[in-house]
């Protein structure tokens, strides 16, 4: 088993088990390690990217519940040639380049989601939402898991790991599964 996936899985089980006890503030923390992690777990086209080697933006759309600790998760870290960057946004920017959004507020996810429908934006939606990103953060029993629609995925030309999909609570697959 790659190194990449056993150390992904510990996370979410770590996390997972901490969750349980937690508040808010460490839902989030879960949350964190999560986007910085999915990165490797996903394939964009490489018109995707400004460049071969500009950054893989995660970006956080409307309100901020992470803080400083989503530039410590992505410090130093890489997807290939992409080193990961933060940007935040209190619209959503049609020129801003993401490849990960992000949407924490309801009230912007149903505009947001709609705009990108044809883009190559792996959208995260948060926890307790009507919409739902192509990710969806789900809480379960007080543990953070993460649903996945792949049909979404491949309609906008991005390609999840068997690996992710394998970790995720469930997943959503041509035929409505």
């Amino acid at each position: 088993m790659p190194y990449r996936l056993v150390a992904f899985i510990a996370l979410a089980g770590l996390f997972g088990l901490a969750a349980a006890r937690a508040q808010s503030s460490l839902e989030y923390t879960v949350k964190t390690a999560y986007l910085a992690k999915f990165a490797p777990f996903i394939d964009w086209p490489a018109d995707a990217f400004a460049g071969p080697n500009a950054p893989l933006n995660i970006c956080v759309l409307g309100s901020d519940p992470f803080g400083a600790d989503l530039e410590k998760a992505t410090a130093g870290q890489k997807d290939g040639d992409h080193p990961l960057a933060v940007r935040r946004m209190e619209t959503l920017l049609h020129e801003a380049v993401c490849q990960i959004l992000f949407i924490h507020d309801a009230t912007l996810a149903d505009e947001a989601l709609d705009a990108l429908r044809t883009r190559p934006v792996m959208t995260v939606t948060d926890s307790g939402m009507r919409a739902h990103g192509i990710i969806s953060f789900v809480v379960i029993d007080n543990h953070v898991r993460f649903d996945i629609d792949d049909d979404a995925a491949r309609r906008v030309g991005l390609s999840i790991s068997s690996k992710l999909l394998t970790l995720a609570h469930a997943v959503r697959h041509r035929g409505g599964q």
